[in-house]
């Protein structure tokens, strides 16, 4: 068979590579046509090069078809994947350096809190231009693959707003699972229940994680017909690594009752308890690994990345192109998806979707991240039932702070964007209204340049902070790089270890939280 599927943000090297990997590893998929596009033509021809000679190396007849223009890519699309990061590292920059001057810490940055908010107001219009041109230009009824964060309050918009059906896909459940595996393989060989050298794979666990994406919890969790969720909290905290790296993640479940699927450092900016004291945020996360909980930190590696990419990239040519094989496909959804649809091998995982009664505790509307099942007949999406009521006050919380965030960003709205600031759980525990006020003015200055739908506010803002300035009535801004940043390395330190530098510029999952 014979689809096309166009990747718009192509130029992201980790994600277009390993996703068009994925798809060509499927043997009815041999003849796909990539529609590549991005608006950085440099970064895309890279990236377009590397995928025609992987290609070729695996003689396949796929073809790469690149171009700026994203209609012409879109055109005639049965799939549509997007991985935009919009403003780029610039705007990412301004995202965790201005909130840190207002006393906010954060690690990531991209899905809630005052980062993930303004990513939304920038990502949301161009999402919206992309369902536009899908709806006008790919095939009836194709299928758009949201990659971008936030995903939550993208993959909403695209749905109310786009008019195209849109499923967001994160690796995070997949992530967790993995370690919920680790954890119960040491439990089951200190009981003699496996041998010695046995290991178990996250498909030996079954599993049932519910929520919103970054906050997605083990509602059910069985072994071999064995509940194990009354016993997660002493297997975490028996592992030789998980008390170190997920303090927050394991004081959540001690309290709650249930694991969620993200990160320490992503959930310890979710919630408005573990980074609002600047003495207390190193007391939550651990340095080994950015995403423990470092602040910036996934601005430094994705900084380092692409830093790496570009100089590198005349020795990532030379390699050998890698072969594309069933052991070597990765655990991101779009390409089970895809051939799920194509060729009717089901699919199981777990999908970003609009809530119609699935989650029963959950507001119908929101965006929501549970089990389902793909095969030729479309995505199947169960109900969950009711979240338990812990998991169900955060979330609701959460989806509050995105739905304002999202109405925001399609209507330039700045108060409700304001509003959405102030209630977000962490920037609320932080500070207190005006800095709210002010900071978002700060914000929405810095980032004028990809806010379009705001256009007519920005010389208001502007004038705000100039006003507040000459009154004395500006709020103190905090000189600090914030509780645990570490250096971005330059170019040069990075040629220290080759190797570790290149899998972080290609790797699609800076986090390492999946096997692929």
């Amino acid at each position: 068979m014979s689809i096309k599927i166009a990747m718009v943000g192509a130029g992201s090297i980790g994600f277009t590579r390993r996703l068009l990997a994925d798809v060509l590893t499927v043997p009815e998929f041999a003849d796909t046509t990539f529609g590549l596009t991005d608006i950085s033509e440099q970064n895309l021809d890279m990236v377009a090069e590397l995928c025609r000679s992987d290609i070729a190396g695996n003689n396949l007849p796929a073809r790469v078809e690149a171009s700026t223009d994203r209609r012409s890519a879109i055109a005639g699309a049965d799939y549509i994947i997007s991985t935009i990061r919009q403003g780029g590292l610039e705007a990412f920059q301004s995202d965790i350096d201005i909130p840190l001057m207002y006393g906010v810490d954060q690690c990531v940055g991209d899905t809630l809190c005052a980062g993930g908010i303004m990513y939304a107001q920038r990502t949301i219009p161009a999402l919206l231009d992309f369902c536009k041109d899908i709806r006008e230009t790919a095939k009836p009824g194709a299928l758009f693959l949201n990659y971008s964060n936030p995903m939550a309050m993208n993959t909403w918009a695209c749905n109310k707003y786009g008019g195209v059906n849109t499923v967001g896909l994160c690796h995070g459940v997949q992530g967790a699972h993995w370690q919920i595996t680790s954890c119960i393989e040491l439990w089951a060989r200190a009981h003699g229940l496996i041998g010695p050298d046995e290991k178990l794979h996250r498909t030996d666990v079954d599993v049932v994680a519910a929520g919103i994406n970054h906050q997605t919890w083990f509602v059910k969790v069985k072994w071999r017909g064995m509940d194990m969720l009354p016993r997660l909290l002493e297997l975490f905290e028996a592992h030789p690594e998980y008390p170190r790296t997920e303090k927050v993640r394991i004081d959540v479940l001690k309290r709650f009752g249930y694991y969620s699927t993200e990160s320490n450092g992503h959930l310890s900016e979710y919630l408005p308890w573990y980074r609002k004291r600047v003495d207390q945020i190193n007391k939550w996360i651990d340095l080994s690994s950015w995403i423990n909980g470092e602040t910036g930190g996934y601005l430094r590696v994705c900084t380092e990345g692409r830093n790496w990419f570009e100089t590198d990239f005349p020795n990532w040519l030379k390699a050998d192109p890698p072969k594309f094989t069933s052991d070597k496909r990765s655990e991101e959804h779009g390409s089970y998806i895809i051939e799920a649809l194509e060729t009717g091998r089901v699919y199981r995982g777990h999908f970003n979707v609009v809530n119609h009664g699935n989650i029963t505790n959950l507001p119908d509307g929101c965006v929501i991240e549970i089990p389902g099942y793909v095969d030729r007949t479309g995505i199947n999406m169960p109900v969950v039932g009711d979240l338990p009521m812990a998991c169900a006050a955060t979330c609701s919380s959460s989806v509050r702070v995105q739905e304002m965030g999202m109405e925001a960003a399609v209507h330039g709205d700045i108060n409700l964007l304001k509003q959405a600031m102030l209630h977000d759980p962490l920037v609320g525990a932080v500070c207190d209204p005006e800095e709210v006020w002010q900071m978002t003015d700060h914000m929405l200055t810095a980032q004028a340049g990809w806010l379009p739908q705001y256009a007519t506010e920005i010389s208001a803002a502007h004038k705000r902070l100039d006003d507040a300035v000459a009154s004395g009535s500006r709020v103190n801004l905090l000189n600090t790089a914030g509780a645990a940043r570490l250096h971005t390395k330059t170019v040069d330190e990075m040629l220290a270890n080759r190797d570790e530098a290149r899998n972080n510029a290609q790797a699609a999952d800076k986090g390492k939280m999946t096997k692929s």
